[in-house]
C-alpha cells in the first residue's frame, strides 16, 4: 500500500511541474510561492481539529522541516521559471542519490544488491544527461556563432556566455531543491513516527505560509492582483495537499522505506517529460526520454 500511495505521490508531483511552469508564465516566483501556499492553508484548514496536541518539541521540527521546504521552493521555482521542464524532471531525479544516502546514515536503511544497482542506473541516467550525442553539429555552430560577421560573431558570443552561465547557475539551483527535498523526506518519515498526517500537514503549511509572507516583506515583493485570476495556482495548491497526504500517510507506515519510496518517486519524470514534448513544445526530447529510461530501469532494479 505504502508504494501504491508513493507511486500516487509522484505523478501528482509530475502534474505539478506543469502547474508551476504555467504559473510562472504570467506572476512572479515570490506572487505564486506566497498565493498558492495561502490557498494550501484554506484547503487544509477542515484538518485543523485533528491537527492539535503537539508539544512544543514538535512544533519545532515541523517548522524546520517548513524551512527546508521554504527555501528549496525558492531555489526549484526560480529554475524551472528558466529551464526547460524536460529537464527539471530529469534533474530532480538526483533527489534519490541524496535520499538514498540520508536513509543509509541516519536511518540506518542498508542498501541490498537491488537498491546498488538501482542507484548505479539512476546516477547513470543523470551522467549521460549531461553528455547529448544527438544535438546536430551545424546547430552547435550556429550556436557558437561560427561564419557570422565579426560585430555579430562577437554579440552572440557575449550572448552565449551569458547563457551559459546563466543556465548552470538555475542548474545548481534546481540541484540544491533536490538536496533540501530529499532532507525534508528524511523529517517526514521521522516525524510521522510521533504525529498523525493532519497534524504534519496543516501546521507545516501555516509555517510555509509565515515564511513566505515575511520573505515578501523583505523584499519588498508586489503582489499583482491578476495572481488571483491565476489557475494554475489553484491546481498547484490542490496538487499541495494530495500529495502531501499519501505521502504523509504512506510515510506513517512502519515498513515504508526512504530509499525505496525516492526511487518510485521519481516516476515523475515520466509526467514531466511527456508534458516538455506536447505541451511546452520543447527539443531534445529523445535523449532526455533515453537518460529517464536508464533512471526508471534503476527504479524498478531497485524496488525489486
Amino acid at each position: 500500500m505504502w508504494m501504491l500511495l508513493t507511486l500516487c505521490y509522484g505523478l501528482i508531483k509530475g502534474a505539478r511541474e506543469i502547474f508551476k511552469k504555467k504559473a510562472l508564465e504570467k506572476n512572479t516566483v515570490t506572487e505564486v510561492l506566497l498565493i498558492y501556499t495561502f490557498i494550501s492553508l484554506i484547503i487544509a484548514t477542515p484538518q485543523l481539529p485533528n491537527a492539535m496536541g503537539l508539544t512544543g518539541r514538535q512544533y519545532f521540527w515541523v517548522a524546520v522541516k517548513a524551512f527546508v521546504i521554504f527555501v528549496a521552493w525558492i531555489a526549484g521555482f526560480k529554475a524551472i521559471k528558466q529551464l526547460p521542464v524536460s529537464l527539471i524532471g530529469v534533474l530532480d531525479l538526483s533527489r534519490v542519490l541524496f535520499a538514498s544516502l540520508l536513509g543509509v546514515f541516519v536511518l540506518g536503511e542498508t542498501i541490498t544488491l537491488n537498491k546498488g544497482i538501482g542507484l548505479v542506473l539512476v546516477s547513470a541516467g543523470l551522467l549521460f544527461l549531461k553528455f547529448n550525442p544527438f544535438k546536430k553539429k551545424d546547430a552547435e555552430i550556429a550556436e557558437a556563432g561560427i561564419g557570422l560577421p565579426e560585430e555579430e560573431e562577437s554579440c552572440k558570443e557575449k550572448k552565449g556566455i551569458l547563457s551559459v552561465q546563466n543556465k548552470t547557475l538555475f542548474i545548481l539551483l534546481a540541484f540544491l531543491s533536490c538536496i533540501l527535498n530529499a532532507v525534508s523526506g528524511l523529517l517526514d518519515k521521522i516525524l510521522m513516527k510521533e504525529m498523525n498526517s493532519s497534524q504534519l500537514q496543516f501546521w507545516y503549511t501555516l509555517f510555509m505560509v509565515i515564511y513566505y509572507a515575511v520573505y515578501a516583506l523583505v523584499t519588498r515583493a508586489k503582489i499583482d492582483r491578476s495572481i488571483w485570476k491565476n489557475i494554475w495556482v489553484y491546481l498547484l495548491a490542490a496538487g499541495l495537499i494530495a500529495m502531501d497526504k499519501v505521502l504523509f500517510i504512506a510515510n506513517g507506515m512502519p515498513e515504508s522505506q526512504v530509499t525505496i519510496m525516492t526511487l518510485i518517486k521519481q516516476s515523475s519524470v515520466i509526467v514531466a517529460i511527456v508534458a516538455g514534448k506536447f505541451v511546452f513544445k520543447e527539443k531534445d526530447i529523445l535523449h532526455k526520454c533515453i537518460c529517464a529510461v536508464i533512471v526508471i530501469a534503476g527504479i524498478i532494479v531497485g524496488i525489486l
